[in-house]
């Protein structure tokens, strides 16, 4: 796979199970080392980075956003939504976990642990955590494939609304043909090649 995606671009990866959607958004994250080649982001090469250089990257540059959430079960939403800023260094963690949650419309659900809180609100939650550390390239995978038709139309306008706001490049793996659509590019894989 050759691809560059530029900042503030909004690109959908799409294709069937199995086809190595996944695979290539953890290998442009860092997550994942290749086999081969070279992956650049804020031009560093982070294919030669130790796992601590390649964290540090992610922790400056890059938010996630995953289709199970990734909540920690024993935090409450704030404290999900104030657990990397911290690891970050921020002064006011809590004052700017806060106003995410206030951002995603959990403001009054914000001490509530994980298991309280429906689907779509463990997704807002997700989504203020990986806003939050105001990236400049945020990855979701499949943020809306565990949630209903209403809910998920919510959560897709949020994501777009605040890429618009902050100027956050998107790479969102997706089945969803209307989300993909909303991308400004579509990248198609097939048994890990691009179409």
């Amino acid at each position: 796979i050759n691809l560059s995606i530029k900042p503030r671009d909004k690109v959908a990866v799409v294709g069937v199970s199995g086809s190595g959607k996944t695979t290539l958004i953890s290998l442009l994250a860092g997550l994942d080392q290749p086999s081969d080649g070279k992956i650049w982001i804020q031009n560093k090469e982070i294919t030669e980075l130790s796992e601590d250089g390649r964290a540090l990257i992610r922790l400056k540059h890059i938010g996630f956003v995953f289709q199970s959430f990734q909540l920690i079960p024993s935090l409450t939403a704030l404290e999900n939504v104030m657990l990397p800023l911290e690891l970050s260094g921020h002064k006011k963690a809590k004052e700017l976990a806060d106003h995410w949650l206030d951002r995603v419309g959990l403001k009054k659900r914000k001490t509530h642990l994980p298991r309280q809180l429906s689907g779509g609100e463990q997704q807002r939650v997700a989504i203020a955590r990986a806003f939050a550390v105001e990236p400049d390239l945020l990855f979701a995978d499949e943020p809306t494939g565990n949630l209903d038709k209403k809910t998920s139309e919510h959560i897709d306008d949020l994501i777009f609304e605040l890429n618009a706001e902050h100027g956050t490049t998107l790479v969102i793996v997706t089945h969803d043909e209307v989300l993909a659509d909303r991308c400004d590019q579509k990248i198609i894989i097939d048994g890990g090649r691009l179409q």
